[in-house]
């Protein structure tokens, strides 16, 4: 048994697998096990438990666990009192941050937050709900909505809901209009006041931190390599944008040099035919689970 240990939540339920994802590319092997909430991991440093995100903060407040992923909007939900380490922006289907937004029925007269004065809102994250509303002085009827949001309006159960989403589809999907931006959300990895100010659990969190970003940072970039003519060089480095300079390396033949860049994924279908015409072969390019 290690002289420390860290105790580290996993956020379950939709951003299960993708965390699992990111750790496994991160160097961290987590086994999940039949019916069990307390999934291996191939560090004997940590111990690693799931748990809902919307609990996530009150487990690390009150030193349960020592930090964990969770979203922004649970932490501001619950008015947790924990150290915000870091933002991670992704989720089950994107890098994209997610949205609670204000919406009501395709055909409903609500144009604006005002419009929705002492009516019916349903929502799953009251707290902010309310505090919005109060902000903006409008009087309205909070209830908790325990799932399906988006048909309370449907079934006249609301005249409004908080709902988040990332791309709106499923707000559409079910004849809803977005009036409004309640919040911009994303997974945020938070610690407790206890465990940050223990300098070993801090130095450990700092770890996972560096090393989470870097393959969340990966996932855009690739590694480019090619043999390129020296006579071309100026010409070839032109064209090459990178994270600080190419690397360059003299080949046998001295008419030749190695290659290599690191780019974002976006520029690789225009900049190949570009490299090739400007006399670049032997062309290789590589995925990268890192990029620190």
């Amino acid at each position: 048994m290690p002289a420390s240990m860290l105790k580290f939540g996993l956020p379950k339920g939709s951003l299960e697998e993708a965390t699992l994802t990111l750790f496994d590319r991160s160097g961290w092997k987590i086994s999940m096990r039949n019916r069990n909430y307390f999934p291996a991991i191939n560090d004997p440093e940590m111990s690693v438990s799931l748990c809902r995100p919307q609990e996530m903060p009150l487990y690390v407040a009150d030193g349960i666990l020592d930090a964990g992923l969770t979203g922004k909007d649970w932490v501001l939900e619950n008015n947790a009192d924990v150290q915000v380490v870091a933002d991670l922006i992704y989720s089950k289907m994107s890098n994209r941050q997610a949205r609670w937004v204000l919406a009501v029925g395709g055909d409903s007269p609500y144009t604006r937050p005002e419009d929705l004065a002492g009516k019916r809102v349903a929502t799953e994250i009251m707290g902010l709900t309310r505090r919005y509303f109060e902000e903006r002085n409008i009087p309205v009827k909070i209830s908790y909505s325990w799932g399906a949001t988006e048909a309370k309006v449907v079934e006249g159960l609301a005249d409004a809901v908080v709902e988040v989403t990332e791309t709106g589809a499923t707000i559409r999907a079910h004849g809803l209009r977005i009036i409004d931006e309640v919040l911009v959300t994303n997974t945020q990895l938070i610690a407790g006041k206890d465990a940050w100010a223990d300098p070993w659990k801090r130095r450990k969190i700092g770890q996972i931190t560096m090393l989470l970003q870097g393959a969340l940072r990966a996932e855009s970039m690739v590694g480019l390599k090619m043999n390129a003519p020296t006579a071309n060089l100026e010409d070839i480095l032109k064209l090459v944008p990178s994270l600080n300079s190419p690397t360059i390396s003299s080949l046998q033949d001295k008419r030749w040099v190695s290659l290599e860049i690191i780019i974002d994924t976006g520029f690789v279908r225009d900049l190949i035919p570009r490299l090739v015409a400007a006399g670049a072969e032997g062309i290789i390019e590589y995925p990268l689970n890192k990029v620190i």
